[in-house]
């Protein structure tokens, strides 16, 4: 199979190519990614020179690139998006031109190409918050901040492609990720270094909001599975059961790099500020697909690979 893969040198794109090239002999990768802020070629260290691996600098919005990358394509796997929510809060027009814009152009270019699968990679943040009980793939989508409006946006779009072109999407909406090659801006890296350094922890709030957390290992088979073996048109969440508050992660990676906890300070509130987000998984685990790693042993995997 060769996969045309965006956005594969942020925090999950690079996790999923480092998977597939690992875990195949038969697989080849073409790598798109801009290189923004969150994207580096350090997280494709070990498969930059692998002769099944091409990486090409490039912006998913390319119209000209993107038909030239995905022509000989099977599949087409679109991690590239804009992804930090109080980044998207102080300013939404990029997330519009990539996730959107961006996700339209390579939509149309997949088409043009008629590629076997198309993998749209979604998040749960587009269902809303839902404060009892889990989402299910057939629940209204109700964003309630700029970056998942853009993704709730991404999600429609691809979905009307199939209506209107054939053309063979997928959906994933995943919970939130954590390990290894993430953005040091996001909680959990960013608590795990602020701790080793002793210094402050902000937690939004009272540290109540409560987030599903998935090991990133986990998060891309999964994303593998739905690849192959998913059925065309349909959308499969995958979680991981492991609710726990802003504070108890807070406290988590306090523990694990054995820091006190006087590090915690609590901050204002982000603005539209979820409460709870949680997913029904029952789609995918009907594929074979369930997690393999608890909270505590992703996290502690995490930590060891951030503080060595």
């Amino acid at each position: 199979m060769r996969i045309f893969v965006t956005g594969g040198a942020g925090f999950i794109g690079s996790n999923f190519v480092h998977y597939e090239l690992d875990a195949y002999d038969d697989v080849e990768i073409v790598t798109l990614d801009a290189l923004t802020y969150a994207g580096s070629t350090d997280n494709l260290d070990g498969v930059l020179d692998d002769p099944r691996h091409e990486f090409v600098e490039g912006d998913i919005r390319d119209r000209e690139l993107v038909s030239e990358l995905v022509e000989d394509a099977d599949a087409v796997v679109n991690f590239a998006a804009e992804s930090h929510v109080d980044r998207s809060i102080n300013g939404a027009e990029p997330f519009v031109s990539t996730n959107v814009q961006g996700t339209q152009t390579l939509l149309d270019a997949a088409t043009e190409a008629d590629v076997d699968r198309f993998l749209q990679i979604s998040t749960d943040e587009v269902y809303g918050q839902i404060l009892d009980g889990k989402f299910t793939e057939e629940d209204p989508l109700n964003p309630r901040n700029p970056y998942s409006a853009t993704k709730a946006g991404a999600d429609l779009l691809a979905r009307s492609y199939l209506t209107t072109h054939d053309l063979p999407v997928l959906i994933t909406r995943t919970c939130n990720n954590f390990g290894p090659r993430q953005h040091p801006e996001k909680l959990i890296p960013k608590f795990i270094r602020n701790a080793a350094d002793g210094e402050a922890l902000p937690v939004y709030g009272d540290g109540s909001n409560v987030r599903e957390w998935i090991y990133v290992e986990d998060n891309c088979r999964a994303l593998d599975v739905v690849l192959r073996d998913g059925e065309v048109g349909e959308i499969y969440n995958i979680g991981s059961d492991a609710e726990k508050t802003n504070l108890e992660v807070t406290e988590a990676i306090l523990d694990a790099v054995d820091a006190d906890e006087d590090l915690i300070e609590f901050v204002d509130d982000r603005a539209g500020h979820d409460q709870r987000y949680a997913l029904d998984t029952a789609k995918i685990e009907a594929l074979g697909w369930e997690p393999r790693y608890s909270f505590e042993e992703g996290l502690n995997r995490t930590v060891e690979h951030y503080l060595g």
